[in-house]
């Protein structure tokens, strides 16, 4: 039982309110006196009659307010308070003594270092701890706090050290002991990842309106945050380095170097120059040496461009860097190890070019962990005249004049268009038609674009039979259709016939989940 009794501050008081507890024989087991006028008694639960016969016994002595039992003492609160915090952390917490003995340690500190409380409390966390010396830290005059990289159950761990300070009555402070906070690695690089993933400003410069491109950003702001290689393909023109940036940025790696290599602009006599780099004195009369790619992307991440244009001895060259993390400058003896993120971008089918032997097939799954595909303009006609309106704002801007309207004729025109060259055909054309325009509408005269062939291989469905024709076209339409309405009952209420009779279709034709 544990009474709370409300008083003056007086001298003799407690000594008189101990001597009831002596009159009625009861046992105290503790005392808490607070300086605001609170004396808190702790003692063996009484039955009803006793307690009756003490509360009045104590309210009588002079200068009591007043008395009322309570649950707990307020050490008692404030430790099951520090025991429920300590229980509800994740990370390992572990309390020593000024001689580096365990005093106390929470659920997650008894898992990691595979021992009951019991088990851990009194002793020495110095020998349980590789590589560091917890007593000769406490030793120090004045310990500061410390963070040291630790290895506990083959696992890497960074140990927080944090000394635990006592005011005394004369205000001189001395050490009572330390905390040790154990956080792992990859929760470390879980927060990284939860921070980076929230900061979606990174995919702020893409256009995304349509089905298409929104499931692309979702899977780039996902996979941003990896660090595994990943593959970007796309038509040329679609953006493959803008969004190869952008998942740079949103990285861990966000703060470090991003390099470009065109794989299809070396010739194999530069290429060990250029990825390797060269020590001074390689050729010639060089003494300054030359740093490659690789070492200049160390700590960022290297964008390999065009993979699919890389010679067969480059792709020999990179392989070794991607299964060993080393490689040797020329004319150097002494290998360096690097720590890079590989994003590659194609607009070729690398799949296609490893059955022709084109493309090393080791290298291929080396490269094609993560991937993404950029859809083409013409999959996504809803981000077309969005992404017309924000380049005339800019162009506009940029030559300093009025941002001019978009006829009708011209945006139907517009999203109709297949845009072969894709986004940067579409920038192009339009900063070129702004650049001429001298009124304030931009109409398809000004924008001048090369006629296409609005059914593309209307040739070759020429060629056979009328059955042969008709499925072709139906191929070529579903194709054409299916990014805006991704699911069998949109396209199918879209084109007025059954879901089932699409559902078949699709699949006849392998487009979207039925894709060959």
């Amino acid at each position: 039982m544990r009474l709370k009794v409300t008083c003056e501050d007086r001298l003799g008081l407690t000594r008189e309110l101990l001597d009831i507890l002596v009159e009625h024989q009861i046992d105290l087991r503790g005392i808490e006196i607070d300086i605001s006028g609170i004396i808190y008694l702790n003692f063996p639960t009484l039955d009803f009659a006793a307690l009756q016969h003490l509360m009045p016994a104590i309210r009588r002595i002079p200068g009591v307010f007043d008395v009322k039992t309570i649950a707990c003492m307020p050490s008692e609160q404030e430790h099951n308070a520090i025991m429920a915090l300590l229980k509800a952390l994740p990370d390992a917490v572990v309390a020593v003594d000024t001689r580096g003995q365990i005093t106390l340690a929470n659920d997650a500190a008894c898992a990691l270092l595979d021992q009951s409380p019991q088990q851990l409390v009194q002793q020495p966390l110095g020998p349980l701890l590789k590589g560091v010396h917890v007593g000769r830290w406490l030793e120090q005059a004045s310990p500061q706090p410390l963070s040291e990289k630790v290895t506990l159950d083959s696992e890497p761990y960074l140990a927080d050290f944090l000394p635990i300070w006592v005011t005394e009555e004369s205000g001189d402070q001395s050490l009572a002991g330390a905390v040790v906070v154990f956080k792992s690695a990859y929760r470390i690089g879980q927060h990284f990842k939860v921070m980076r993933s929230r900061d979606s400003g990174h995919f702020d410069g893409f256009v995304a309106q349509s089905p298409a491109m929104e499931k692309l950003l979702r899977e780039a702001r996902r996979l941003a945050t990896l660090d595994a290689p990943l593959l970007i393909q796309g038509e040329t023109g679609t953006g493959k380095e803008l969004l190869a940036r952008a998942c740079h940025h949103a990285s861990l790696r966000g703060e470090g170097p991003f390099i470009l290599l065109n794989c299809a602009a070396i010739p194999d006599d530069a290429a060990e120059n250029e990825l390797f780099g060269y020590a001074a004195g390689a050729f010639g009369n060089n003494t300054q040496g030359k740093r490659g790619v690789l070492d200049q992307a160390n700590g960022g991440t290297l964008l390999l461009d065009e993979i699919g244009e890389m010679s067969a001895l480059m792709q020999m060259k990179l392989l070794r860097v991607l299964q060993d993390g080393v490689f040797r400058r020329l004319g150097d003896e002494q290998e360096v190890k690097v720590d890079i993120r590989v994003i590659c971008t194609t607009q070729q089918d690398l799949a296609t070019l490893v059955q022709g032997g084109q493309f090393r097939q080791d290298l291929f799954y080396r490269l094609n962990v993560l991937n993404l595909r950029i859809p083409p303009l013409r999959e996504r006609q809803k981000d077309i005249l969005p992404l017309s309106q924000h380049f005339c704002i800019r162009f506009a801007a940029e030559l300093e004049r009025p941002r001019p309207r978009l006829a009708r004729s011209l945006s139907d025109y517009l999203q109709h268009y297949p845009w072969p060259g894709n986004v940067r055909q579409l920038r192009h054309s339009l900063y070129r038609a702004i650049s001429l325009l001298e009124g304030d509408e931009l109409s398809l005269t000004e924008l001048a674009l090369p006629e296409q062939n609005s059914l593309q291989g209307l040739d070759t469905l020429c060629e056979g039979s009328l059955e042969d024709a008709v499925k072709g076209f139906e191929r070529i339409l579903l194709e054409r259709l299916y990014p805006e309405y991704p699911s069998t009952r949109q396209l199918a209420k879209r084109l007025n016939i059954s879901h089932t009779a699409i559902a078949n279709k699709l699949k006849d034709y392998g487009i979207g989940k039925h894709k060959k």
